[in-house]
């Protein structure tokens, strides 16, 4: 069975209408491949199909969300925030717990059909250009 790995978001987080992306690569050493990144989704379609590949392979999916910035001042401050982030928990191994992460072995569940990605994606479409 694989392993999915995703942000432990709270109810009504503005991040969880982001768009969303997997990276699938192995569980464990003993294979040497570059990992699949897959995407954009919608939460609820990258994490059904993120489960749907993992399920019965030793196999990790980390399903993330993208951050469309328009510019590249934009991208800067991104940036910043993330070194400031650092900044701030200075000492700590990288700033980052297991706490912040949802990990969980999977079973198979029901994927999105294509005709439901697709329109997922026309939803990220409408989205980002409104």
């Amino acid at each position: 069975m694989g392993t999915l790995v995703t942000l432990d978001l709270p109810a009504g987080s503005p991040v969880a209408d982001l768009p969303w992306v997997i990276t699938i690569g192995s569980l464990g050493d003993e294979e040497d491949w570059e990992p699949v990144v897959c995407g954009p989704y919608e939460r609820a379609h990258a994490l059904a199909l993120a489960q749907a590949v993992v399920a019965d392979e030793d196999l990790m999916a980390v399903v993330e969300p993208l951050l469309p910035r328009p510019d590249a001042e934009a991208i800067r401050d991104e940036i910043e925030l993330a070194r400031a982030a650092v900044d701030e928990t200075q000492g700590a191994d990288d700033g980052v717990s297991l706490d912040d992460y949802e990990t969980r072995r999977v079973r198979p569940g029901r994927a999105p059909t294509e005709a439901e990605v697709r329109a997922g994606w026309a939803r990220i479409a409408a989205k980002l250009a409104g």
